[in-house]
């Protein structure tokens, strides 16, 4: 179970203003991967924080609220599945925590992650396992689910025939079994293999290199 452990600490060491990040879909085949930030307010503690896996999704939801409502700072960034085709998921996924950070409402001087850095300049440490260790990643992590759910839920409307409500984008058989029939949607990842292998179409990789005397039609002004 996540404790106040690491925030304690890094308060006895000086630190105010203390943000944990974590993402949601990471694994999804569909859609966007988002992250959340959140500074909790150890004057108002949120009761029964965990890691998002680990809950029912009423708990998540009835959490979610809390931590709205009580942390100090909160916020959410995405990264959508176009940009994570053209830069990776593992650097989609560190872009937003980028953008959730950027969007907090609050200068942050020390940031807690799960089992990854951001190259920003801020003090920061990463754990292993971190929102099953920490209750402000467990907040974020809680926050970030919650916000892709409900995200997954209004595409669910767009492309019903994915069954996006319930299985959020992963590859479960239903979902599979979909895009088998179907082929993907413009909003799948074809980075990832298991929607390139079902796609009807060629798979676009990036422009190739320029030939030398082509290069000023592709520079920057």
């Amino acid at each position: 179970m996540p404790t106040s452990y690491y925030e304690r600490a890094a308060r006895k060491q000086g630190y105010r203003v203390i943000a944990g990040l974590d993402e949601a879909g990471r694994g999804s085949l569909f859609g966007p991967v988002l992250a959340a930030a959140v500074v909790l307010d150890p004057d108002r503690p949120v009761r029964g924080l965990d890691d998002s896996k680990a809950l029912e999704p009423e708990r998540r939801e009835l959490l979610a609220g809390r931590i709205r409502e009580r942390a100090a700072a909160w916020a959410v960034g995405g990264a959508d599945a176009f940009e994570i085709d053209r830069i990776n998921i593992y650097q989609a996924s560190l872009l937003a925590m980028r953008r959730a950070l950027d969007a907090l409402r609050a200068q942050c001087d020390y940031l807690l992650l799960d089992a990854v850095t951001l190259e920003v300049s801020v003090a920061q440490k990463s754990l292993i396992h971190g929102d099953a260790l920490c209750f402000s990643i467990a907040a974020a992590s809680i926050l970030a689910k919650v916000h892709r759910d409900a995200a997954l839920r209004a595409w669910d409307e767009v492309f019903p025939e994915y069954n996006l409500k319930s299985n959020k984008g992963y590859a479960t058989p239903d979902h599979l079994a979909a895009l088998s029939r179907l082929g993907p949607t413009t909003l799948h990842r074809f980075s990832f293999e298991p929607v390139r292998a079902v796609s009807r179409y060629p798979v676009w990789t990036g422009y190739p290199e320029p030939a030398p005397e082509q290069r000023e039609l592709f520079a920057c002004p």
